[in-house]
């Protein structure tokens, strides 16, 4: 065999510059939408939790799904006050934020980018306040900032925040996406030329992957980060292939472009178990898929055309034709392994009951309305299209004449937020086990004013048994006012529970290291591809 040995000295050459890694193929993950941004604290959809707060940052504490409690994370420790009316955090000193074209960081995580990253959402005077069109959603439906008093740095690697009120939720909900910690060096970079909506475009983060690029509806892509605290991830590049439609999710992973699925269609899931070349990952969620009845517009705003719907809806025939196996039936806002669930009655099937309530309320020829549906599938809603025509059909039964609008994702959530909708098929996953962090989210007065309570009802008595929760430690006291909270719920029919889905994904055989979480989010920094 001849060898042309200058091509050979050129090609090694070649290979010393770009190491092997380099060349390796990244770990593609099929996902259902495009996240809306990656400042996560603008937004309160899982999407974009998981294409940002996932992936590019960290929080202060995580919330261990297999422990069961909150641990640490950039916070190696922490103490409470004596009272109750303090948390006090000490920060670790080896965390490095990401270095991309558009920032160089000078100096490790300290205090300085806690302080900044909560008082940006907090404090109305704080220059970084109002860049966010959207406002903050979580920050507010929580009431954080009736909550803390004052964040202040107390050294180089301690922080401190001050409480109006003890919390018995504050630890558990400071490991949700929307708390993660920005480098305040990059804010001050960006404020100082004037571009500070590039925080949405242009992310910066400490977390096991480095932002690269973003095309809307096709990709999200990123790269391994060489200084996460945690260790280099096994991973060198992660591509977020958005593709809508499950189907074409499936082909994707047979054909070995993706090596993740994640939100398959049930029925797809069901139709691979024998299939040697694929592995179902799953596990119960603690998530609600349910449709939101707008109480502030005509006829939802009365109680009887609420509750009519929950008796006309043949909800079993919806779990069967859109879940299967993989859900069981909600009767409540969150699932029954939750603090404080109590196991309350369903409304049955009952058409007659429903027709005269509808009758009482002056409605038996019914009325024109819209059921308000997203067009790709979801764990919340993986047949969105089939979910919508059944409740369609269920509720012409009344008289109700409703047309089905499919609306995009991003302007589903933003145009629902904004109390647009009449009814919304819509979901909602616990980002740790409390109940609080259903109901202040969905139900609390405050939620109303952010956006995320898609019912926009501000119910004095619920709200209250929804504040004085939190106050409490006692978890038998606590779980006694959430037990009245779910009956004011149900009586009041502010929602249509669906389902209690159970999570799953899809992988490649030779993926190794992944895990669903109950809790929706997403983890590829122990993935391994062989």
């Amino acid at each position: 065999m001849t060898v042309n040995r200058p091509a050979v000295v050129a090609l090694r050459a070649l290979a010393s510059l770009f190491p092997v890694a380099a060349f390796a193929a990244p770990l593609v993950v099929c996902t259902d939408a495009s996240p809306e941004g990656f400042d996560v604290v603008r937004y309160n959809t899982l999407t974009t939790t998981n294409a940002s707060a996932d992936v590019l940052m960290n929080r202060l504490v995580n919330y261990d799904t297999a422990l069961g409690k909150v641990v640490p994370s950039l916070a190696a420790s922490w103490r409470a006050g004596a009272d109750g009316l303090s948390l006090t955090f000490t920060l670790r000193p080896d965390v490095s934020f990401h270095s991309t074209p558009w920032f160089k960081p000078s100096r490790k995580l300290n205090a300085d980018d806690v302080v900044f990253s909560f008082q940006r959402m907090l404090a109305p005077a704080h220059p970084w306040y109002k860049t966010s069109p959207s406002g903050y959603p979580h920050a507010k439906s929580f009431q954080l900032d009736k909550l803390i008093k004052s964040v202040t740095k107390v050294d180089e690697h301690t922080v401190r925040f001050e409480l109006s009120k003890p919390d018995a939720t504050l630890l558990s909900t400071l490991s949700m996406g929307f708390a993660s910690i920005y480098p305040a060096e990059y804010a001050a970079q960006l404020l100082k030329a004037g571009t500070p909506e590039l925080l949405n475009t242009q992310p910066v983060g400490s977390g096991p992957f480095v932002f690269q690029s973003f095309a809307k509806d096709s990709n999200v892509r990123y790269r391994a980060n060489p200084d996460y605290f945690a260790g280099k991830v096994p991973s060198e590049r992660l591509v977020y292939a958005i593709t809508p439609d499950s189907s074409v999710r499936m082909q994707k992973l047979k054909a070995g472009e993706c090596q993740i699925v994640v939100g398959p269609k049930p029925q797809d899931v069901q139709a691979l178990l024998g299939d040697k070349s694929v592995k179902v990952v799953a596990t119960p969620a603690f998530m609600t898929a349910f449709v939101a009845f707008n109480s502030q517009k005509k006829p939802f705003d009365d109680v009887r055309v609420r509750q009519a719907i929950n008796l006309a809806f043949d909800k079993a025939a919806y779990r069967q034709i859109v879940f299967g196996p993989s859900a069981t039936l909600a009767v409540g806002p969150f699932p029954p392994s939750t603090l404080g669930y109590r196991q309350l009655a369903d409304y049955p099937h009952d058409l007659k009951r429903a027709r005269s309530l509808m009758k009482e309320a002056g409605l038996e020829r019914g009325f024109d309305t819209a059921i308000w549906v997203r067009p790709s599938g979801s764990v919340l809603n993986p047949n969105p299209k089939a979910g919508a025509e059944l409740l369609q059909s269920d509720l012409a039964k009344l008289g109700i004449r409703a047309e089905i609008r499919v609306l995009e994702w991003g302007e589903l959530v933003k145009r629902g937020k904004a109390g647009e909708h009449e009814m919304l098929f819509m979901g909602w996953a616990g980002d740790n086990g409390d109940a609080d962090n259903f109901l202040t989210p969905q139900f609390s007065c405050a939620a109303v004013q952010s956006g995320t309570n898609f019912a926009r009802y501000c119910h004095p008595k619920l709200d209250s048994l929804i504040t004085d929760a939190r106050l409490l430690s006692d978890p038998k006291s606590r779980a006694l006012r959430y037990g009245k909270a779910q009956q004011i719920i149900k009586e009041q029919a502010l929602w249509l529970p669906l389902v209690h889905p159970v999570a799953q994904a899809l992988t490649s055989r030779n993926v190794s290291g992944y895990t669903v979480s109950p809790f929706g989010r997403q983890d590829f920094s122990r993935v391994v591809v062989r």
